[in-house]
């Protein structure tokens, strides 16, 4: 009985300094809405790695899906909507230059036209790759009706280096 009962801590040492192992998801098409509302332009940055995180990891090996096996819409309501005005291209341009990339795989960025409104914005302020619609509220709630997964990125102000505390 005592062998059985100690049997669990020998494997303790090899649980606790084992090492991770890599698994390959089976994941399949994927269907996604991002929802983006940020209280700082500037963030807009940061939420695009989250779309790059999606797409990417799909795009190479070992899933190799080419961009017409994903769905992906950007619904854009928050400040980050002065990234998509034309004359703010000086201001946003890395940003801008990524979504036109994204979009050219098939992401559809939608700017919600309350939020336009707003903003004082008409359709013809914004960038070829960008369509309006009525609602950024209405247009998250009929995606996720038609199956699409919801993701809205977190964005945290980043307070250390990640050399400083790796």
């Amino acid at each position: 009985m005592r062998c059985v009962l100690f049997a669990p801590l020998a494997l303790l040492p090899c649980l606790v300094f084992g090492q991770a192992r890599f698994v390959e998801t089976p994941y399949t098409e994927q269907k996604v809405v991002f929802d983006f509302y940020f209280d700082d332009p500037d963030k807009l940055g940061s939420a695009l790695y989250w779309l790059r995180s999606l797409i990417s990891p799909l795009m190479e090996s070992p899933y190799e899906y080419a961009p017409e096996f994903l769905e992906v819409v950007v619904v854009i309501h928050g400040t980050e909507i002065v990234t998509l005005a034309k004359k703010n291209y000086s201001r946003y341009a890395e940003a801008v230059e990524r979504m036109r990339y994204y979009a050219a795989l098939g992401v559809h960025f939608k700017v919600c036209g309350l939020a336009a409104q707003d903003f004082d914005y008409l359709a013809e302020d914004f960038y070829e790759f960008v369509e309006l619609v009525p609602s950024a509220i209405t247009e998250l709630a009929h995606w996720q009706l038609q199956g699409f997964a919801l993701i809205a990125p977190s964005i945290m102000d980043k307070k250390y280096a990640i050399e400083e505390i790796r």
